[in-house]
């Protein structure tokens, strides 16, 4: 993709990010996109087919690019100048939802949240597989895989859903502590 298209991808996301922040998916249209991106409707088709293609590209940018970063020890856009890297992939996690980076803490709040919610978890899934069930850290055997990979992604978007609600309030290694608290003993 050249940088013009970026620059038209990127002005499609900022404009659909702002309605949502004022109004429910379900509320708005297309052409309110093209008209606060100040694209041509061409345009906009050219980059998605539909109003869902975008949502879906909007959620696999942000959910993808936060918990890619959080996977990559290596990616720590600077939070650890002075200090080291957590150990906790789930810490890492909630310090890029600290940055609040393309206004992700707004979306998971919004009117139309349980439409992010649910591509926020689904996104977590891979993050809990890779972290837990492929590493072998699984003790008991008698849960099956699939509800509690469900299990742990349920409960870590329902804490960040308390924490943005609190006003963020405790800091990511406190809500690693208490989020790995309640999750080991269940591995």
């Amino acid at each position: 993709m050249d940088r013009r298209q970026q620059k038209t991808r990127a002005a499609i996301f900022a404009a659909f990010s702002a309605l949502l922040s004022e109004k429910s998916y379900s509320k708005i249209t297309v052409q309110e996109i093209i008209d606060a991106a100040d694209v041509g409707r061409t345009t906009f088709y050219a980059h998605f087919e539909t109003k869902d293609d975008l949502l879906k590209a909007l959620c696999e940018e942000l959910f993808g690019h936060v918990i890619n970063s959080a996977m990559d020890s290596a990616h720590t856009h600077g939070l650890y100048s002075d200090q080291d890297a957590p150990e906790s992939v789930f810490c890492h996690l909630l310090q890029h939802l600290q940055e609040n980076d393309k206004n992700i803490l707004a979306l998971l709040s919004c009117e139309s949240s349980e439409v992010f919610l649910r591509y926020f978890k689904d996104s977590l899934n891979g993050l809990v597989r890779s972290q837990f069930v492929n590493q072998n850290r699984r003790h008991n055997e008698k849960i099956p895989e699939g509800f509690l990979i469900n299990h742990i992604s349920g409960s870590f978007v329902e804490m960040v859903l308390w924490w943005i609600r609190g006003r963020r309030k405790q800091t990511p290694a406190e809500l690693d502590r208490y989020f790995r608290a309640v999750i080991e003993p269940i591995l």
